[in-house]
């Protein structure tokens, strides 16, 4: 993708017949080129013009033609009269386009009822009035929020805040700090810094901070004087050595409670490198890392791996990539790292011939002997993975092109080739010693546009994309077979754009059968999607047409009406401020849901719930109603709960209508008791069989904080890999058509080193005078296969022993033809609007709420009615709705993607990918992999406890923030958006290039330093305290937050006038040898090991910005690149070595401007040609006469 930024003084004669752009005013003119046509004609572009006010400020944006009907999309930009802008504007879609020119008017389409009618288009701060210009408050866009506002407060800390002073007393112990807390009672008058944040539900959060700017106390306010508290402790050397949730900090008798600390707290020890060596979280036993000399982890161990004397490893090649993991014996930390440190580059290197063969794949590195850990002491490889020239395996695949297109290979074609990018890798199964081969194939340009995948089983899964000059995929092939002797089964889609690359059109073909349009999407003016015909083999015939609603602020509000379907299957309406029973449920406007409302056409019955929640955004209650009935308020499926303080479910309450009885009452009776946050016992006071299966039973865990049964369930043993994975679960219990007899099953899962399951196979133990029976499932890139020992298809397979049956129901359905020899069959294969039946040859749609949940499947039958096959009521943590006696709208359904969209297990619980949830108990078996992430939380808690909100997309984090990484710029943008939880529904949204989506995140400098903190609530929080809203660009990050505009880019162009200190301009400065300022002389030094040198760098070299800057409030990071070129007597023109870095500018609370942050470089001289020396370094070993050149530049 090209992004041409023209300079303003060539833009009168550049552009004027393509744009007519307003030449009395300053801009800047940028157009990205999308697509091209054959005769290398440009056929779809993005223009953008950015214009400026006479002091060089953004005044209005216009995205040229941008809209869905090819209009102008404006945004208004307007200061203040101190100069702040206050005002943060939605962008408008005008009623035409003035190609480029500025848009006088710019809000007055805004009032268009199809645009945002009556709304307030705007976000509005209210800053303190001093130099500071600190936020106070802030109301986001629309009507609703005028009188709720978010609260600042800024302070310091008193005495009756009764902050808790904790320290520790450290030590050194075998190599890492060891350090003991300690407690100095609590902390004095203005000691801390205090800012608070309350939301516009009156949530409070504050957080206090030292000096350093470290946190030490991040508190929820529940009551007056009642507090979930998070504190943050530091040991001498300013290392987080501890971290105290709210369950631990309440107690007083926290420190010297070892066991509690234990249970409770975060724990963490480091190296004399400053390197985190060992740490402890809650419930798990101590975990153990090893690094090398260039500071690469490259040894992990939990304590379960310590039971056993094993290690997880990893090898490098030189350029610091991963090449090798696997599993290997050893001793003591301390003793893996000195074995370490013996080894001095530690880098494993590419050969051309085999130099040894581990679990029966040959391996094309070398250096097994000269690198960490040894070979004797290996017990298995994991995954090899090969770069810039495929490896010389005889199953390697031939293939010249892809879709007709050129591929790169190792050889160079006009100086370009696989060089740098990963071609080849290999993962082991963990059970056994198959492997899984995956290729990657690139175009010209470096963009993937194939990949082959050999399965362990032999088959295949390829993949072809055809990219137009965008990278937009056009079609995308899929070939596969299970096992390579079988029958290639060929998919093939195609997708449809409009002028800015919004997807119209998405067509699927299965083999040579006729091509279906899985989806036909239409947007509105302001770009979302407005309508989706989903189905059919014609345009003008689908199999439904699905409304989408939104409010101002961008989040869903309908799926079509649910009070009149007319002809829809399913109706879904989320409200947030507005209620209808806002005496059960007052409205929210921090974007919780106070209710909803669903029906399906199969019986008509318009459903509500509404939601309750605590201080901290937790589900408390949820009442369910049905407006239409006689009863409304029948309380059918209610679910309420309470929590302590880690968010831990205190107890729960959930009503049905029992399997013997025709009136809702209340079938679990839930009461929870824990040790830390494990959940030791379920005790059941419903006394009642229908619901949880209540036995009050002890449950025990391994060392790893892993559930290893449940006997409630008649689950006796779960066996884990060391992926902390489920391998094997053995069940026990009452044989239902077997009087006095028990029914033994295993459930036992297969695995790949990377945690992709492949394989589950179910064996049911014959009850007397009956055979046993054994039904396994493949999982091959998405396609899904079934074996079934009696043969045919086994429809009772997932309810015979389903401890949720509500999930399944008998529907009638028959399969003719269906060959009862006992064989593999392919069942499914997912696509983007449910799945294709190979089964039943048909397509299976999808009605999916806003948390991707499985609503209403349906298809055409054998007679091409549309018919619904599955649907599916959920309680708000995900158990169906228990109809009892009704049929409800739950018929059922023999497939298993139901809530989150996940695999419900025989087991009752979802599999989530890193861990198996239980939705009876609204909890986790397995601690979070992700749980330092989220501190404040039990690592066992579902979606902070607002299911309703949130989802955890794999089963380690809730999401709304998509990450997403542009494959030819490397560009990394993170937008909010509160309607995506999962990576597929971003995709589905549009998004492209999706790395990963979750609910918070951070923003690091190039010290992994957080300078950002990204919310739940879509807003940005610097390190001061202040929220950023809307679009943004930070430490070379595109940020697109709730609502607003911030410009980092304007704001860094003044560096370099008045105040600037040694910069001319953004664009480099040459320096002589022998003066270089950039360097602080108190600070750098000259290292020479085997070629390398390093010294600190500063960002300024007086330490001062200029202040029109520094107001902002906001750290800086900038890239730059260092030249280095003086040695042997080369020219300064001539660069030998070139190394880019990050330099930073800190806002500095207490002085009130932004100050300069060291930031350490190495680099390493290269040998001069056809020796083995180093350049000479000209005789001279300062630093700073080494450095010719810097290019210092705004990414």
């Amino acid at each position: 993708m090209k992004k041409i930024i023209i300079p303003i003084g060539m833009l009168v004669t550049a552009h004027s017949a393509q744009a007519q752009l307003s030449q009395s005013e300053n801009y800047v003119y940028s157009k990205t080129y999308l697509d091209y046509n054959k005769l290398g004609q440009p056929t779809k572009v993005s223009e953008t013009v950015q214009y400026m006010d006479g002091l060089g400020r953004l005044k209005q944006i216009v995205n040229v033609k941008a809209s869905p009907n090819g209009k102008d999309v404006v945004t208004h930009i307007e200061y203040d009269s101190f100069g702040r802008q206050t005002k943060d504007y939605l962008p408008v879609p005008q009623p035409g386009t003035l190609n480029g020119g500025i848009v006088p008017l710019s809000l007055a389409n805004a009032t268009q009822p199809d645009i945002y009618g009556q709304e307030k288009i705007y976000s509005e701060k209210t800053l303190e009035n001093s130099p500071l210009n600190r936020i106070l408050e802030q109301k986001q866009a629309g009507n609703d929020w005028s009188n709720k506002p978010v609260k600042f407060g800024y302070g310091a800390v008193t005495v009756p805040d009764r902050v808790r002073k904790f320290t520790t007393i450290t030590s050194w112990d075998a190599g890492a700090t060891k350090s003991v807390l300690e407690e100095n009672w609590l902390y004095t008058d203005g000691q801390l810094y205090k800012n608070s944040v309350k939301d516009e539900d009156g949530n409070e959060t504050i957080e206090f901070k030292n000096g350093q700017g470290q946190l030490i106390l991040a508190r929820k306010v529940i009551n007056i004087d009642e507090y979930a508290d998070t504190y943050y402790v530091y040991n001498e050397f300013n290392q987080l050595a501890f971290v105290i949730p709210p369950l631990a900090s309440i107690r007083g008798d926290i420190v010297p409670n070892l066991l509690k600390q234990d249970e409770l707290c975060y724990q963490y020890h480091y190296d004399g490198r400053n390197r985190l060596v060992e740490k402890k979280l809650p419930g798990k036993g101590w975990e153990y890392m090893v690094y090398d000399k260039q500071d690469r982890l490259v040894a992990s161990q939990d304590t379960v791996l310590k039971g056993k004397g094993q290690w997880l490893y990893t090898k490098y090649d030189q350029f610091g990539r991963v090449a090798i993991t696997g599993i290997s014996t050893g001793g003591l930390r301390s003793v893996e790292q000195t074995q370490a440190d013996l080894q001095n580059s530690n880098n494993v290197g590419r050969i051309g011939t085999v130099l040894f063969n581990r679990q029966g794949i040959d391996v094309y590195y070398d250096n097994p002997e000269n690198t960490y850990p040894k070979s004797p002491t290996w017990v298995t490889l994991l995954s090899l993975n090969y770069y810039d020239t495929l490896p010389g395996y005889s199953f390697n695949p031939t293939i010249s092109d892809v879709l007709g297109e050129q591929i790169l290979t190792a050889n160079p074609i006009d100086g370009r080739s696989t060089k740098g990018l990963p071609v080849f890798s290999l993962v082991k199964n963990i059970e056994d010693d198959n492997w899984t081969k995956n290729y990657t194939y690139y175009d010209t340009k470096g963009r993937i546009i194939g990949t082959y995948s050999i399965n362990h089983l032999g088959g295949y899964t390829k993949t072809e994309s055809k990219l137009d000059f965008a990278g937009v995929p056009q079609t995308v092939v899929t070939r596969h077979k299970r096992l390579n002797t079988d029958t290639e089964r060929v998919i093939t889609e195609t997708f449809t754009y409009d002028h800015q690359n919004r997807l119209l059109v998405h067509k699927h073909q299965i083999d040579n059968n006729p091509e279906e349009i899985l989806a036909q999407n239409k947007y509105n003016e302001l770009s979302q999607l407005e309508n989706k015909k989903v189905g059919g083999i014609s345009i003008g015939l689908p199999l439904q047409s699905i409304d989408y609603k939104y409010n101002i602020r961008g989040w869903m509000t309908q799926i079509n009406d649910p009070v009149n379907l007319s002809g829809k299957l399913f109706g879904y309406k989320i409200k947030y401020t507005d209620p209808i029973y806002s005496d059960i449920a007052s409205g929210r406007y921090n974007g919780n849901i106070a209710e909803i409302d669903w029906n399906v056409s199969t019986v008509n019955n318009l459903k509500r719930y509404n939601y309750i929640y605590d201080k901290l955004n937790r589900l408390a209650d949820a009442e369910y109603a049905e407006p239409s009935a006689t009863n409304p308020h029948n309380k059918n499926f209610d679910e309420r709960l309470t929590y302590d303080l880690n968010g831990n479910i205190a107890s729960l309450k959930r009503n049905a209508i029992p399997v013997s009885g025709t009136t809702s009452t209340t079938v679990d009776n839930l009461v929870y008791q824990y040790t830390g946050n494990r959940l030791d016992k379920v005790i059941e006071n419903a006394l009642n069989d229908t619901g949880y299966e209540g036995g009050n039973n002890i449950i025990d865990y391994d060392l790893n904080g892993n559930m290893t049964n449940m006997k409630d369930k008649g689950i006796q043993d779960i066996v884990y890999n060391y992926l902390n994975l489920p391998n094997t679960f053995m069940i026990t219990q009452s044989d239902p058509f077997g009087l006095g007899q028990t029914s033994n099953v295993s459930l036992t899962y297969l695995y790949s080193a990377d945690g992709i399951k492949l394989r589950k196979n179910y064996y049911k133990q014959g009850r007397r005078g009956s055979s046993a029976t054994t039904h396994t499932t493949d999982y091959l890139d998405g396609f899904q296969y079934n074996y079934f020992e009696g043969g045919g298809i086994c429809l009772t397979c997932r309810t015979e022993t389903a401890f949720e049956e509500q999930a399944y129901g008998n529907i009638g359905k028959t399969f003719p033809g269906i060959d009862l020899t006992p064989q593999w069959k392919l069942d499914f294969v997912p696509t983007a609007e449910g799945f294709y039946s190979f089964t039943e040859n048909r397509y299976i749609y999808q009605y999916r709420d806003h948390l991707g949940n499985a609503r209403v499947s349906f298809a055409k039958n054998s007679e091409g009615v549309l018919e619904v096959t599955d649907t599916n009521n959920y309680y708000p943590f995900g158990l169906n709705h228990i109809q009892g006696m009704f049929e409800g709208a739950n018929l059922g359904s023999y497939y298993s993607y139901k809530y989150n969209g996940k695999e419900l297990q025989e087991t009752g619980m979802y599999d989530y990918g890193a861990r198996f949830y239980m939705p009876d108990l609204g909890r986790w078996g397995v601690a979070d992999p992700l749980a330092e992430k989220m501190t404040r939380f039990s690592p066992y808690n579902y979606a902070f406890n607002n299911p309703i909100r949130f989802i955890d997309p794999d089963g380690r984090a809730s999401a709304d923030w998509i990450k997403m990484i542009d494959p030819q710029t490397n560009q990394t943008t993170l937008t909010y958006d509160p309607n995506v939880q999962t990576i597929n529904q971003a995709l589905d949204a549009g998004y492209q290039n999706v790395y990963e989506v979750g609910a918070t995140g951070e923003i690091s400098d190039g010290n992994g330093n957080t300078t950002h903190t990204l919310n739940a609530n879509g807003s940005v929080s610097d390190m001061s305290g202040s929220t950023l809203n809307g679009s943004f660009d930070i430490d070379g990050i595109s940020v697109n937050a709730a609502s607003g505009k911030f410009d980092l880019t304007k704001y860094l162009s003044h560096l370099g006038n008045e105040g600037g200190d040694y910069y001319s301009n953004l664009g480099g400065l040459g320096l002589g040898s022998g003066y270089n300022p950039f360097f602080r002389g108190d600070i750098d030094k000259i290292v020479d090991v085997e070629g390398y040198f390093g010294g600190m760098v500063n960002s300024l070299s007086r330490g001062r910005d200029w202040k029109d800057i520094m107001a902002y409030r906001v750290d800086i990071t900038a890239l730059a690149d260092l030249a280095v070129s003086t040695f042997g007597g080369k020219s300064k023109d001539d660069t030998i070595v070139n190394v880019q870095f990050r330099v930073g500018y800190k806002y500095d609370p207490n002085l009130g401007y932004v100050t300069s942050r060291d930031t350490a470089v190495s680099m390493q001289v290269p040998k001069m040609p056809n020796t083995n020396k180093r350049y000479d370094y000209l005789g001279n070993s300062d630093i700073r006469k080494k450095v010719d050149s810097i290019d210092r530049k705004v990414k």
